[in-house]
């Protein structure tokens, strides 16, 4: 796999946190793709970072890092990591074979059953769909990312949620409803 360099990310740091949460509050949060989110966004417990790594290696690094606090941390601290790169993961494909590595880092760790890793990728696409489909935009988002969630929390989150099995065919309702245009809408951010 090749990723392409990046000399400088392709927007500031302050451009990809404010966009991510953006889509965060709009999207995940707004639209209730994900019901779980918003206790841990109001509490403060969700931890965005922004990597500037130049190289795969130092992303790589940042991602250790990352594992490490959260193993390390209390989740009434920080419960999940969103682990952002703005330009080193522009091929949705090479992503999706990245995420093999990612894999084998939570291995390495130790933490395989108590950390789980959800990508996100503005080209995201799930096999077996239409290219076109809007169920893609569940997990679309307007950087490459990595979603470090705590699977003792999810737990806590699906049992008190109750039945969670319905939640992906009611996401992919919801955003054909929205459709392509209605995203747009509602990713775009006033100035």
């Amino acid at each position: 796999m090749s990723t392409p360099e990046r000399s400088k990310p392709l927007a500031t740091v302050e451009q990809v946190k404010a966009q991510t949460l953006h889509w965060l509050e709009q999207a995940v949060i707004g639209l209730n793709l994900c019901p779980f989110a918003k206790a841990v966004h109001k509490r403060a417990q969700l931890r965005l970072v922004v990597s500037t790594a130049k190289h795969l290696d130092g992303f790589l690094d940042e991602l250790d890092a990352e594992l490490a606090l959260l193993q390390h941390t209390p989740a009434s601290e920080v419960d999940t990591t969103l682990l952002v790169h703005p330009g080193l993961f522009p091929d949705f494909l090479e992503f999706n074979d990245f995420l093999n590595i990612v894999d084998d880092i939570v291995l390495e760790h130790g933490l395989e059953g108590v950390i789980q890793v959800a990508p996100f990728h503005p080209e995201f696409l799930f096999g077996g769909e239409d290219e076109a489909d809007m169920s893609h935009y569940t997990n679309r988002a307007p950087f490459p990312m990595l979603h470090l969630l705590r699977e003792d929390s999810l737990s806590q989150a699906i049992d008190a949620h109750g039945d969670t099995d319905a939640i992906p065919e009611r996401n992919k309702a919801v955003l054909r409803d929205l459709g392509l245009e209605g995203w747009r809408k509602l990713m775009r951010m006033s100035d």
